[in-house]
């Protein structure tokens, strides 16, 4: 599986973006997939997970509220809606592929290249 971010950018507090992830593959639904990001100087953190078929979800405590992650299993495509965006959530977002659903990033198999997100105050 190949995994390609986009929709990255600059915007200020308080706004929003929504993030890509687009999975090669005719297998995408059997897969598990995450958002991850890193912040400078920081560790990798988990930020929010969906089942392969989309009924399940799960938030870091960080976003709940604000972020929404969704697929499209005929598009191949991964989503990360992002409002009310914090000068904290400023960071190197990944998309992860796995077998399991989980926050842990070492159970992810596959990931993509990453897109800055950058919110200025």
């Amino acid at each position: 599986v190949q995994l390609v971010e986009s929709g990255g950018g600059l915007v200020q507090a308080g706004g929003s973006l929504t993030l890509s992830c687009a999975a090669s593959g005719r297998t995408f639904s059997r897969y598990a997939m995450g958002w991850f990001r890193r912040a400078p100087g920081k560790e990798r953190e988990f930020v929010a997970h969906i089942s392969g078929s989309g009924s399940s979800t799960y938030y870091v405590d960080s976003v709940k509220g604000r972020f929404t992650i969704s697929r499209d299993n005929a598009k191949n495509i991964l989503y990360l809606q992002m409002n009310s965006l914090k000068p904290e959530d400023t960071a190197v977002y990944y998309c992860a592929a796995g077998s399991y659903l989980s926050s842990l990033s070492r159970l992810y198999d596959y990931w993509g290249q990453g897109t800055q997100v950058t919110v200025s105050s």
